[in-house]
C-alpha cells in the first residue's frame, strides 16, 4: 500500500505511489527482456514512470507503462525482475519479484533494436556480428550510392551531370551461422562530391558471402557513368551505367540536341525499384529510378532508410539535370542531401550535396 509521509521542511504530506503488480517476464532477443505489471491506481499517489529491475546484475529499464523493457542481459543467465513506481514524491517499494527468465542471446553486434517480435543488429558503418547459436537469420545489405556528377563548363556552354545510382540491394534468408564465430560486416559508404564520375562502395557481410555493388556515379562531361548496384546516368550521348542482377537497374539516358553552346540534359541514376528516367528533352533532367519499399518494416523498426508518409524506402536513384538547373524527380528513398544508410544514389547538381547516401547492413531473426 502507499507509504504517506510529512515533509519536515515543508509540512505538507508527500503521497509515494503504490507498487504495481507484477506480470510476466518474457525473453525479447537480443540480450533483452520485456515485463509487464499492472499498475495500483487506487491507492497513493499518481505514478509518472516505472522503473523495472533484473536479478542478478541490477539491469534497470524505464518506461511510462506496461511493459518495460530490460536490455544488456547476458546468455545462458537466468533472471527474475521487480518494478517500481516513481512519481515527483519518490518511488514506491518493489514488486514481488517475476517468473524466472532464461536469457538465450543468439548474437551480438552492431545496435540491436526489438520490435513486432523480431530482433534486428543494425550496422550503420563497419563491424563485427558475432552468433552465439546456430541458426538461420534474414540478412539485408544495402551497399553506397553513387554520387551524381558536377554541373560544369565546358567552352563557356554548362554541361550538366547525371544522377548517381543506388548502392545494390542484397537480401538472405538461407545464409546459415554457426555458434562462435565472428562475421566481418562492411558497410560501404556512398561515392564523394567529386565533380567526376565517383561510385558508391561495396557492403558486405562475411567477407565474400554476401556482397552489395557500390552505385554507379553518374556521367560528366570528363567520364561517362559508372555501373553498379544500380548504374549512373548518363550526360549527353553516353550510355548510361549498367545495374548488377538481383540488386538494381540501369541508369537514363541524357540527350544532346546536335548543337555546341546549349545545354544539354543528363539521365537520372537507376534505383532498386527501376531504371533511372530518361532526359525529357534538353529542358529537363531525368528522374531517378525508384527504390524498394519491400523492407520497409525494418526501417520502421531501426530508423534506417528513408520515411515518406510512413513507408520507408532504400537505394532510390538521383536525378539528372536539364537546360537551366531543371531537376528531374527524386527516386524513392533520395534526397538532397540523400541520407546515409539509404543507400540512395546523389543527383547531379552543383556544390556539396551530390554525394551519394552511406549504405546499410541489417540482420533480423525471431
Amino acid at each position: 500500500m502507499a507509504i504517506n509521509r510529512v515533509s519536515p521542511r515543508k509540512g505538507k504530506i508527500l503521497d509515494l505511489p503504490s507498487p504495481p503488480t507484477i506480470g510476466t517476464a518474457s525473453d525479447v532477443g537480443g540480450g533483452s527482456a520485456s515485463v509487464a505489471f499492472t499498475p495500483n491506481t487506487t491507492i497513493g499517489g499518481p505514478s509518472s514512470s516505472y522503473t523495472v529491475t533484473a536479478s542478478p546484475g541490477g539491469a534497470t529499464g524505464t518506461g511510462t507503462s506496461s511493459p518495460v523493457l530490460v536490455s544488456g542481459l547476458s546468455n545462458a543467465t537466468a533472471y527474475t525482475f521487480t518494478v517500481k513506481a516513481n512519481n515527483s514524491s519518490g518511488s514506491s517499494v518493489a514488486s514481488a519479484a517475476s517468473n524466472s527468465v532464461t536469457m538465450v542471446v543468439k548474437a551480438t553486434g552492431g545496435t540491436i533494436y526489438s520490435s513486432g517480435g523480431y530482433t534486428y543488429h543494425v550496422f550503420r558503418s563497419s563491424g563485427n556480428f558475432v552468433a552465439n547459436v546456430n541458426f538461420t537469420p534474414e540478412i539485408l545489405v544495402i551497399a553506397g550510392g553513387g554520387a551524381g556528377a558536377n554541373i560544369q563548363n565546358q567552352g563557356g556552354n554548362d554541361q550538366n551531370g547525371g544522377g548517381g545510382g543506388a548502392g545494390g540491394v542484397l537480401y538472405s534468408s538461407s545464409t546459415a551461422l554457426t555458434s562462435g564465430t565472428t562475421y566481418p560486416v562492411v558497410v560501404g559508404d556512398g561515392g564523394a562530391a567529386s565533380g567526376n564520375t565517383a561510385n558508391g562502395s561495396n557492403s558486405t557481410f562475411n567477407t565474400t558471402t554476401l556482397v552489395a555493388i557500390g552505385g554507379g556515379g553518374g556521367g560528366s562531361t570528363a567520364t561517362g557513368p559508372g555501373s553498379g548496384g544500380s548504374g549512373g546516368g548518363a550526360h549527353r550521348t553516353q550510355t548510361p551505367g549498367s545495374g548488377t542482377s538481383g540488386q538494381g537497374n540501369m541508369g537514363g539516358y541524357g540527350i544532346n540536341d546536335g548543337q555546341f553552346g546549349v545545354f544539354h540534359a543528363s539521365g537520372g541514376g537507376g534505383g532498386a525499384g527501376a531504371a533511372g528516367g530518361n532526359a525529357g528533352g534538353i529542358s529537363i533532367g531525368g528522374g531517378g529510378g525508384a527504390g524498394t519499399s519491400t523492407y520497409s518494416a525494418w526501417g520502421l523498426a531501426t530508423g534506417t532508410g528513408v520515411n515518406v508518409s510512413g513507408t520507408v524506402w532504400y537505394a532510390g536513384g538521383g536525378y539528372g539535370i536539364g537546360i537551366n538547373g531543371s531537376n528531374g524527380s527524386f527516386g524513392n528513398g533520395t534526397g538532397v542531401p540523400v541520407p546515409a544508410n539509404s543507400g540512395g544514389g546523389g543527383s547531379g547538381a552543383t556544390g556539396v550535396n551530390r554525394g551519394g547516401g552511406s549504405g546499410v547492413v541489417i540482420i533480423r531473426y525471431n
